[in-house]
């Protein structure tokens, strides 16, 4: 995985990283870059400090730390050397990166009439190494379909960050996409018209337009679009059976949603929650789920076993503990 970003990467800090176990650096999910503080990663659903040596450690004291240069060189290189084009994405505090990378990042705000302009005096970074995990979604699609309209069920994912849900939803695009339904009931069925509003560019990971992850024959992407507005025009302009949207969770992602599914589309959305019942605390996703635009809810959790998903029912019923306890649970190897 290191390899992915390692061009991103300035020299030095780079070869503090090309130290590590090779098995780690397989792994590696996540590189916490903070200026003259200790370097962090994240692997395998764990966090470490890595000395200058490669070696990993609990604690910051013996871990390297990047100084102010290499800070600069690293928001140099993942800015294409021009804060001024990045304007936009530095004002939502992360830049995604040809491959579906996102680095996220932190310092000193700058202000204008109340509202966040941009970030300036950048001091720590993100990077999130974006993977793609054909088959990811093999075992979670068949508990998804709708025998009766040879289609998906509309589908809310929810899982805390880190978790997967990127990476489930690029699958189930790929296989929604190309026809590959994982149910013997659904043998011969042709794939449907799946539309991706990939706001973060992370799901498809579009370069000048075209996805350099395989999401499928029949996808169509609406790429680094506000969420709400790329849902519309997708309805108006590519007539997609099946709408994929990563990270929902404001009104007006709620108002599109539910045009749609007015429109007789399945929409597959996910959004940050713990569970079902954490969903339906935050107002945006409990209006949608009272109005019955989401059939089906996907938890996503790690355990020991790795990554596991229960599919449950939205509607009252499900809110009982006795309903849970029925709802299938299935292991996967979902990560991202």
């Amino acid at each position: 995985m290191l390899t992915r970003v390692v061009h991103l990467l300035p020299a030095e800090l780079a070869a503090v990283l090309e130290r590590m176990p090779q098995r780690v650096k397989l792994t590696v999910e996540e590189i916490r870059v903070r200026e003259n503080r200790a370097l962090e990663i994240g692997y395998e659903g764990s966090f470490r400090f890595v000395g200058s040596d490669g070696v990993l450690h609990t604690r910051p004291e013996a871990a390297y730390k990047p100084g102010t240069d290499i800070c600069r060189k690293l928001l140099e290189r993942v800015t294409n050397h021009s804060l001024y084009a990045m304007e936009e994405e530095l004002r939502r505090g992360y830049i995604t990166v040809g491959g579906g990378h996102r680095i996220g990042i932190a310092g000193r705000t700058v202000l204008e009439a109340g509202s966040v302009r941009g970030i300036r005096e950048v001091g720590a970074f993100n990077v999130r190494i974006a993977r793609e995990v054909v088959g990811s979604a093999a075992k979670v699609l068949p508990k998804l379909l709708d025998f009766s309209r040879r289609s998906v069920l509309p589908t809310l994912i929810v899982a805390p960050p880190q978790q997967g849900k990127t990476t489930l939803v690029r699958d189930l695009a790929r296989s929604v996409s190309s026809g590959a339904w994982g149910h013997p009931a659904a043998a011969g069925w042709e794939g449907r018209k799946v539309g991706i509003v990939d706001e973060r560019s992370e799901i498809a990971a579009c370069i000048r337009g075209v996805p350099s992850f395989d999401i499928g024959p029949r996808t169509d992407v609406m790429d680094a679009c506000p969420k709400a507005e790329g849902m519309m025009m997708m309805l108006r302009s590519m007539s997609p059976e099946v709408l994929i949207v990563d990270e929902i969770g404001r009104p007006e992602d709620a108002d599109a949603i539910l045009d749609a599914s007015y429109a007789g589309i399945a929409v597959v959305a996910t959004a940050h929650a713990k569970d079902l019942e954490e969903a339906r605390g935050r107002p945006a996703l409990r209006r949608l789920l009272e109005a019955g635009a989401f059939e089906l809810c996907v938890e996503l959790q790690r355990s020991e076993e790795g990554l596991i998903s229960r599919v449950v029912r939205t509607g009252p019923a499900a809110r009982s503990p006795a309903a849970r306890e029925r709802a299938p649970a299935t292991g996967g190897s979902v990560h991202g």
